[in-house]
């Protein structure tokens, strides 16, 4: 576990950015860069969820004043997101980036190790993802103008926390890592264990894996990259040159070309929204439209894709639903069946109400005439009962009918419009909150 700075080409006199949360992988890995540097930023973030994260803050602090390594903190204050997990993130990777601007460092050092690898290749091939995602964690990464490097992939946590005991080394144990409400904590405790007993060295196995499978991205990124550049100019795809290409690169470069309108930013492009595109571009009728996350609007007009961010934040919307809809951490698809009967099930019988369907944002007066009570009311009101945030009141979507009546408010109330589970309908839609991939 020696030599890291020397493994990547780092000279000592390099200031050096490493998250480090007092668990026992960030904790090892502070411990083994103090033996090679003096130039460590040790950047930590205390979420404030947990009575414990004052006392782990409380000890990293005093642990770098007695080391002479620089210390420094975020507390969160609270978050406003019904994601968690992807907020966190967000706050976090926006704390490092600020350290690393302050000290002028371009190499941010984090812990992860190869039982993560594991459970993120895991969950990338269950989600859906392409080459790149499905490869899980990079050992290194270049984002704008600095690398992140994980120098602990070809570890597992074991070999850490053995570490830690050789080496006297404190850490403390977050105590929702063990909560299996979060996905990667039930590959953690059900299926790790298993691969683990099959061959207690697969994470090298997964190691090849994630090599071979950027290899081969690589490649397939740089032709991807040349074919795009042929087919879409100002966020316009000409459909007649995409469909000379096959399946696969078609796929890719549809990827790349999303990717790349997103800035690159990791976890938003899924499987799912490449196949709702090819879908689009193969049903015969010549003008549709598709919503994907943060706000893109890709509308179809004959051999034509043009590619529209719209700030719905500040611009009203009216999209005509077609199959499926994505809003902000939403995901609404029209289904053939469903078991449940809760606020996240619309079931419609189309000859009661009139067609088409459309999402739209909420405008001042609306009301809702609930299933079960008599009279109207307020969507604003019912917005404020239900701890909707101010922020998110005006890109929720609200479904409503050709004659703008409201039909549903996904995941908080139903419409006298809808029916119950066994009764008459036609149209059945499912909404569920998207969870965000975390590394």
């Amino acid at each position: 576990m020696n030599d890291i700075l020397k493994k990547y080409n780092i000279n000592q006199n390099e200031k050096i950015v490493v998250g480090v949360s007092a668990g026992p992988d960030s904790m090892c890995l502070l411990s083994m860069l103090k033996e090679e540097t003096d130039n460590i930023i040790c950047a930590h973030i205390n979420h404030n969820i947990r009575k414990q994260s004052k006392k782990e803050e409380e000890y990293l602090k005093k642990y770098c004043i007695n080391k002479n390594i620089i210390f420094e903190t975020l507390k969160i204050k609270k978050y406003t997101s019904n994601n968690f997990e992807n907020e966190a993130r967000e706050k976090r990777y926006e704390f490092y980036k600020k350290i690393l601007k302050k000290y002028n460092s371009k190499y941010l050092f984090l812990a992860h190790h190869g039982d993560d690898l594991i459970e993120t290749v895991l969950m990338k091939i269950v989600r859906g993802s392409n080459i790149e995602g499905y490869a899980g964690i990079k050992e290194i990464s270049k984002i704008e103008n600095y690398y992140i490097i994980r120098p602990l992939l070809k570890y597992t946590k074991e070999d850490l926390i053995n570490y830690n005991k050789k080496h006297n080394i404190t850490y403390f144990i977050d105590k929702s890592n063990k909560n299996i409400k979060y996905t990667r904590n039930r590959y953690r405790k059900y299926i790790l264990p298993f691969l683990k007993k099959e061959d207690k060295n697969v994470h090298l196995k997964f190691i090849n894996y994630s090599n071979t499978l950027l290899e081969y991205e690589n490649y397939i990124k740089q032709e991807a990259i040349k074919n795009s550049k042929l087919i879409c100019k100002n966020n316009i795809i000409d459909l007649n040159k995409l469909n000379n290409y096959d399946s696969f690169m078609k796929k890719n470069i549809l990827f790349y070309i999303l990717n790349n309108y997103y800035d690159n930013k990791i976890n938003i492009v899924k499987e799912r929204h490449i196949k709702a595109i090819i879908d689009l571009i193969d049903n015969k009728k010549p003008n549709l439209t598709l919503t994907l996350p943060y706000k893109l609007i890709i509308k179809k007009e004959y051999e034509k894709l043009f590619l529209t961010n719209i700030n719905i934040t500040n611009t009203n919307y009216k999209i005509k639903f077609n199959n499926e809809f994505t809003i902000d951490n939403f995901i609404i698809k029209q289904i053939d069946f469903a078991d449940e009967d809760n606020n996240y099930i619309c079931r419609l019988n189309s000859n009661s109400i009139t067609l088409p369907l459309y999402f739209r944002n909420r405008k001042n007066g609306d009301f809702i005439e609930l299933k079960g009570k008599n009279g109207k009311s307020k969507i604003k009101d019912i917005f404020i009962d239900n701890k909707i945030p101010t922020s998110k009141r005006n890109t929720y979507p609200l479904l409503t009918d050709a004659n703008d009546n409201i039909l549903w408010i996904p995941g908080i109330k139903k419409s006298k419009f809808i029916v119950k589970k066994g009764e008459k309908c036609d149209i059945i839609l499912k909404c569920r909150k998207e969870e965000e991939d975390n590394e």
